[in-house]
């Protein structure tokens, strides 16, 4: 018994060599790792002394000679080449720490494909935010879109071109008249876009573009949101007050259009056409403020030109919302027209030119009216030729830029009554 547990000890030990003359060997030529520096209990001066900032190094091997060798801190494809070739000799232990810190390294640097990306930045600040606004206040004036003055420009274009076509020729146009359509169009603009979030609050939520509006996130409550819309609604009366009572009549019928809108998105693919008929009804109360009655043959015109102008850039803006809106079940004329949107969108433009050319003809507006009218028709060009239907932002460009399309057409119909 004695004999065979001498030779189990024997053979152990030999095991044992064999085990630090492998870890001992040199490791494979292709690692670039820097030489071993050895430690010694005895404290023999060694060569090539390491740092102590490199005692904290991920692993060290014990040798036969009593010393230990330590490596430095291998990266994730160098440990693999340092890694003894027995795992009897290292263990099950540390080939687990090994993979894990390999597994770790890997993520770290950014390898792991199914990490999320990394989120969108914030919009930039809208001069709401930036001016000293009561904190209470933002809400309600994100509400009526003060923040996004384009579609109140879009509401009082047709308006100004009205009143300017119905001043006298050679004089300016009535500057009072002017300043109660733009406070006007800024607060119907804003009552408009309130009964909208109010109707299409649980629409809006599943919405990208929409889904942080005040009353779909929950900042406002709808009760909040009807106090604010009466608020917006008693403070256009004063205005509406100041009219004759033809344009009385048609400023409150105009309500009925703007009440309704949000509810055509859910029954027909042309609520762009409905909007044009709400959004250029000024061009109505604008003449008939200035000459109590409505001349068709002026009006008509320049009432289907506007129209066929918000088909137009309300239909580059529903693109935005396309895959949106076929999740949430709602409809528009850019789901309608899909690929053929620039052919249908370029019949409205020459429709809507075609229209104010006959309306500038029958007002009587002199020659300079046409130049300014070429322009615009150079600009209503340019967007629907250069227009990226399936890009978003450029899509909010292009919707943006028609206040300058509106701006020429009131100069040169300004310039074209002016000479006249």
């Amino acid at each position: 018994m004695a004999l065979f547990r001498a030779a189990a000890a024997a053979a152990a030990a030999a095991d044992l060599l064999r085990c630090h003359r492998r870890a001992a060997a040199p490791r494979l030529p292709l690692s670039l790792s820097p030489s071993p520096t050895l430690y010694c209990p005895d404290g023999r001066p060694t060569p090539n002394p390491v740092d102590e900032r490199r005692r904290g190094d991920l692993f060290a091997a014990t040798l036969s000679s009593g010393c230990r060798r330590r490596w430095p801190r291998p990266r994730p494809l160098r440990l693999l080449l340092l890694l003894p070739v027995s795992s009897s000799c290292l263990g099950m232990g540390t080939l687990s720490m090994c993979s894990s810190y390999l597994s770790s390294s890997s993520a770290a640097a950014g390898g792991d494909d199914s990490s999320p990306p990394p989120p969108a930045p914030p919009p930039p600040p809208s001069w709401v935010d930036r001016w000293v606004l009561p904190r209470a206040a933002r809400p309600y004036a994100m509400l009526a879109r003060l923040d996004k003055p384009i579609g109140t420009w879009l509401l009082a274009w047709p308006s100004f071109w009205s009143i300017t076509m119905a001043a006298m020729p050679g004089e300016m146009p009535d500057m009072r008249m002017l300043a109660l359509f733009a406070c006007g169009s800024v607060l119907i603009r804003g009552a408009g876009c309130t009964i909208n979030d109010l109707l299409d609050r649980d629409i809006d939520r599943k919405v990208e573009r929409t889904k942080s509006r005040p009353l779909a996130s929950g900042v406002l409550t709808p009760t909040q949101g009807v106090g604010f819309l009466g608020f917006q609604l008693l403070l256009g009366l004063p205005i509406l007050l100041q009219l004759n009572n033809f344009s009385q009549i048609l400023g409150v019928f105009s309500l009925l259009l703007v009440f309704s809108y949000p509810l055509m998105k859910r029954y027909t693919y042309w609520p762009q056409a409905y909007l044009g008929l709400v959004f250029n009804w000024g061009a109505l109360i604008g003449w008939a403020a200035m000459k109590g009655t409505i001349d068709p043959a002026i009006i008509l015109p320049l009432y289907t030109a506007g129209i066929c102008w918000t088909l137009v850039y309300d239909t580059i803006y529903a693109h935005q919302d396309k895959e949106d809106d076929l999740k949430v079940g709602v409809k528009s004329t850019a789901l309608r027209f899909g690929d053929s949107t620039k052919p249908w969108i370029s019949g409205f433009g020459a429709t809507c030119i075609a229209n104010l050319a006959l309306s500038g003809y029958k007002a009587d507006l002199a020659w300079p009216y046409y130049p300014f009218l070429v322009a615009a028709s150079a600009h209503l060009a340019w967007q629907v030729s250069t227009v990226d239907l399936s890009d978003r932002l450029d899509c909010n460009r292009k919707f943006v830029s028609n206040k300058w399309f509106g701006a020429l057409i009131f100069a040169g119909i300004l310039c074209g009554r002016l000479v006249s």
